[in-house]
């Protein structure tokens, strides 16, 4: 009896010295961001430089809000555009099968609310999510009382995940992707982000790599959902811009009641700083007859820089924004606009995502493929690995090492209409076989609602 008695207090000694270790860990990680205040003030007035929505609703950012709701809440936070935008099936689903409940959407970028805004209205609320200060999320959730929290692909926030767990809230980590950079990055934290992991109610990853590398942080039972952009359906108003683009770029023209194929259109999509340059250098070299070169930078601050360089290298171009008929003599347009990814991608032939042709990781490739359009990438697509690799291996997507093998694709396939026509049909094929992704979200969550009645 002596020796079990012993063994019990030696199990709960080590309870309590864990306890107390994990308890000092996120005590200095919190001294670490208090230090880090100024630093995070000062980048929110120097990003406000170049977008002064950074400088809007910062009470939000600490934990201070005015709106809320009289509905029970269920909550998703989505960092910025390619989060949000991942939300648009299961937000769908979600106000389908709980009529009764608020849904709150959160985010950490001024891109990412308006992208909110556009896409659901009034009919979610969005605020930001504050930042990981232990007065800040308690407030958050005091004032908001979530029934449900969900924290899209990979946002793992060490003393929101501990108060939501020490409150009763249940919070999952849904459409979950790790790359084997952010593991390195958080398993410098080892203990912390273990606890962390155990602390979340539930854990479904993209990708079988990607719930293994959450695995060896320390998570357990994590399923493999697949990833929640295969289920996005092109919006049907996108789809119409795409043809009246088409129809602005020259790409069709009618003539007697006649449709007749005018101008390719080549886009680069969400292109990143520096790629922009080593498109207009290959552009130079090449000698499509009516090509015409569509550049839509990934950030919205970056579009008067892309319009300097194009006037510092004397290309005739046009803004998106002007909205008129693209003449002859114009090479390149400049995708000037917010939100109308869609439409660009059902108005190209061809489409390069960009972030990939320098080491950024690469963009989101899959809205290119949900509306027929063959997808160009570089060498660097690791944020978005397994995605990219099915595409590939589907037939929908070709992979190229550098800028002049880009563009020697870009000739041989608009040079070839019967192989760009095989890749669409492709294309279809790759983004049918993926979906499912909101139906596996969908029953996780239903399981935990009903189990909290």
């Amino acid at each position: 009896m002596f020796f079990l008695s012993g063994k019990r207090n030696a199990t709960t000694i080590h309870k309590i010295v864990k306890a107390n270790e994990l308890h000092q860990m996120r005590y200095l990680y919190t001294l670490a961001l208090w230090l880090l205040l100024p630093y995070v003030l000062f980048r929110l007035i120097w990003r406000a430089r170049k977008q002064p929505e950074y400088m809007r609703h910062i009470g939000e950012r600490f934990g201070f809000y005015t709106v809320r709701s009289d509905r029970p809440v269920i909550w998703l936070h989505a960092v910025s555009v390619g989060e949000t935008r991942a939300t648009q099936s299961l937000v769908r689903r979600l106000q389908e099968a709980y009529p009764n409940h608020q849904i709150l959407l959160t985010h950490t970028t001024p891109t990412g609310r308006a992208t909110g805004e556009q896409l659901y209205g009034d009919s979610v609320l969005r605020v930001y999510l504050p930042y990981d200060y232990p007065f800040a999320v308690n407030n958050f959730l005091r004032h908001f009382r979530p029934q449900l929290g969900i924290l899209m692909e990979t946002e793992i926030w060490f003393n929101l995940i501990h108060a939501c767990h020490a409150t009763g809230t249940p919070l999952l980590l849904l459409n979950a992707r790790m790359s084997e950079k952010s593991a390195q990055g958080y398993a410098r934290f080892a203990r912390l982000t273990r606890n962390a992991l155990g602390e979340l109610t539930s854990i479904a990853a993209q990708t079988t790599d990607d719930a293994m590398r959450l695995t060896r942080l320390g998570a357990q039972d994590v399923s493999v959902m697949g990833n929640l952009k295969f289920d996005i359906e092109p919006p049907a108003a996108m789809l119409e811009l795409g043809r009246q683009l088409r129809e602005q770029f020259g790409a069709v023209y009618i003539e007697n009641g006649h449709i007749d194929t005018g101008r390719k259109v080549f886009l680069a999509a969400s292109t990143r700083d520096g790629e922009e340059a080593l498109l207009l250098d290959a552009l130079e070299q090449m000698h499509i007859p009516d090509l015409l070169l569509v550049i839509v930078p990934r950030h919205p601050q970056r579009f008067a820089a892309v319009a300097n360089l194009l006037e510092q290298r004397g290309v005739a171009f046009q803004r998106r924004s002007e909205g008129r008929a693209v003449p002859a003599e114009v090479r390149v347009v400049l995708g000037d606009s917010m939100g109308e990814m869609f439409g660009y991608y059902a108005a190209a032939d061809l489409a390069f995502i960009g972030g990939s042709l320098l080491p950024f990781g690469g963009q989101n490739l899959i809205e290119a493929c949900a509306v027929g359009t063959p997808v160009l990438v570089g060498p660097y697509t690791h944020n978005f690995a397994e995605a990219t690799r099915l595409a590939i291996k589907a037939g929908a997507a070709v992979q190229v090492q550098d800028v002049r093998e880009l563009m020697g694709s870009v000739h041989h396939l608009l040079d070839d209409p019967d192989a760009l026509s095989e890749m669409r049909q492709r294309c279809g094929g790759f983004v049918k076989f993926n979906r499912g992704a909101t139906d596996r979200s969908l029953q996780i969550i239903t399981a935990i609602i009903k189990s909290a009645e």
